[in-house]
């Protein structure tokens, strides 16, 4: 992996004959003309007219909010300069990246090593740059007595070993359990650092019970109707609504709230950096806009939730 090395009614139809063989001639030359059909590189397209650059950006849902931020931002201060914001999950964004499709792929959790090999059979050298930090937060619904978990007993819960809240001091309520889908980077994260505890002999997997939601905004409102539910999210997508459990590294550490400061000083135990991956070191205004945002750009990090670097 690549140092990056900076501070980040129907119509009507033509008569036939000469004037259709001019319509068609028109046809083909505005085809030209369409920026599409440059010769510039994909994820990085020339604008209508050459007067600027479009920076496709794809991938992780966690970021996806503070990458539209980023990117409104930044267009204004940069008119010439447009940027395309999509999400999709992390897996997304990095097969996008590999395939040459966008200049950016945002994700929630490093590239695999599987990816990482199919990048450069495609003879790309990803770079990796932080851009921000994150707190997974572990959330019930507000009726739910339960206050705090340690990692086993959530990892218990989530491989349906812990079926019943009144095994939790909870009532006695069937567990019902969200998870984000498989391409998400988040449910990568949290089968590999809560489900298996860090261990990479670990072969534990999500209980088939669990239920895969699209969205972060689908484990909220599932949770806010769900008495009995439980599930995890990006602390940035958290509202006042739902209820926030407390969790220790071990049954003999202390119960830490996810939060901005828990995050920097390292003591909740659920917490992850945020990537961006380039095809290659950033150059140009792809290096200029991800410079900005590891500077400039970081004070719209806490207004939406995020820890800034």
């Amino acid at each position: 992996m690549t140092d990056i090395g900076i501070g980040q009614s129907g119509p009507s139809r033509p008569a036939f004959g000469l004037p259709l063989l001019a319509v068609c001639f028109a046809l083909v030359m505005s085809a030209i003309a369409l920026p599409g059909c440059s010769n510039e590189k994909p994820g990085a397209a020339q604008e209508p007219g050459g007067t600027g650059r479009t920076i496709e950006n794809k991938g992780s849902d966690t970021l996806v909010n503070l990458a539209l931020a980023w990117a409104e931002v930044y267009m204004r201060a940069h008119p010439d300069v447009s940027i395309s914001v999509t999400g999709g999950g992390s897996g997304t964004g990095i097969a996008a990246m590999i395939n040459g499709t966008v200049a950016i792929a945002n994700a929630s959790r490093e590239m695999k090593p599987e990816e990482m090999a199919a990048a450069k059979a495609n003879g790309i050298d990803p770079v990796e740059i932080i851009v921000a930090r994150d707190a997974i937060a572990v959330v019930v619904n507000p009726s739910n007595p339960v206050q705090h978990l340690s990692l086993k007993q959530i990892s218990a819960i989530y491989t349906g070993k812990i079926k019943n809240w009144v095994e939790l001091g909870g009532e006695d309520r069937p567990i019902v359990l969200l998870s984000r889908e498989s391409n998400s980077g988040t449910y990568v994260y949290f089968l590999e650092n809560v489900i298996r505890m860090g261990d990479r002999k670990s072969e534990l997997l999500f209980s088939p019970d669990t239920l895969l939601m699209p969205s972060s905004e689908g484990i909220s409102s599932e949770i806010r109707q769900n008495p009995n539910a439980i599930g995890y999210d990006g602390l940035g997508y958290v509202t006042g609504d739902l209820k926030v459990i407390s969790v220790s590294k071990s049954e003999h550490d202390p119960y830490i709230v996810p939060s901005a400061g828990t995050v920097k000083d390292g003591s909740y135990p659920i917490a992850r950096p945020l990537y961006m991956y380039t095809a290659g070191k950033p150059a140009g205004q792809i290096k200029d806009y991800i410079e900005w945002i590891l500077n400039g750009g970081q004070t719209l990090v806490a207004k939406l939730g995020f820890v800034p670097l």
